[in-house]
């Protein structure tokens, strides 16, 4: 029997992203600033004046909005925030965008 889930590889699609987090962050989320491990950068979601609340973590990929409560786990998850689509969506734009083969 065939599985209605997609065989989407998203632990090698995150991984890549990871491996090119500055690429990544810059194309979605330009003008911010490294601070220790964290990217740090307005918000575009919400009207976010000052750096501070959104941050980051450039190790793990890990990300929040702490004025919001928004959060997650993964670079696949931030793009998918921020562009208002599925995580599958989001695993495969990246993985185009990566040059990275999404399937298993």
């Amino acid at each position: 029997m065939q599985s209605s889930r997609p065989n989407i590889n998203f632990a090698a699609i995150n991984r890549a992203a990871l491996n090119d987090i500055r690429g990544v962050l810059a194309r979605f989320l330009p003008g911010g600033k490294v601070v220790r491990r964290e990217y740090v950068v307005r918000n575009p979601k919400r009207s976010d004046r000052h750096l501070g609340s959104f941050s980051i973590n450039m190790t793990t990929g890990k990300w929040s909005d702490f004025a919001t409560g928004d959060r997650g786990g993964d670079l696949i998850g931030l793009v998918a925030y921020l562009k208002d689509i599925s995580q599958l969506e989001a695993a495969r734009g990246l993985a185009q965008m990566l040059g990275v083969e999404s399937h298993r």
